[in-house]
């Protein structure tokens, strides 16, 4: 029989990829890839990180909800989610509801992404061809 914290990480690694998915694909659909590499040209990063971000949220999404390398996937996303907290939303406040929306939600998702790095796949996942052998 599975331990329940088995299945607390299948729905955290479930919903945090939702979540990049989400975002990857508005910055696909919504603000374009040019529209997003403009963003982050206006914030002193190069444009192409802008098409990074996009693939590496969706990638980084479908990955974690199949539960693929879920730990990997969700140490190597952190990048993503501190660029948005410290370029973007830390001088607008606390609430993510403030004008330009502040920290908390992203400060959130690093905390997520962190114990998720932690707990590992869950139940329910990918069965990585590459698995290690430490537990």
């Amino acid at each position: 029989m599975r331990q329940t914290h088995e299945y607390a990480a299948t729905v955290l690694r479930i919903a945090l990829g939702v979540m990049y998915l989400a975002h990857g694909s508005l910055k696909l659909f919504v603000f374009t890839p040019e529209g997003t590499a403009g963003f982050f040209a206006s914030l002193g990063l190069p444009g192409g990180l802008g098409y990074l971000a996009i693939a590496a949220e969706l990638i980084g999404g479908a990955a974690l909800i199949l539960g693929l390398f879920t730990r990997l996937v969700s140490i190597a996303l952190l990048p993503i989610l501190l660029g948005a907290t410290f370029l973007v939303h830390a001088e607008n406040g606390w609430s993510f509801s403030n004008q330009g929306g502040g920290w908390e939600y992203p400060a959130f998702l690093i905390f997520t992404s962190l114990a998720l790095s932690l707990l590992g796949n869950g139940a329910f996942a990918v069965k990585s061809p590459f698995k290690s052998r430490a537990v």
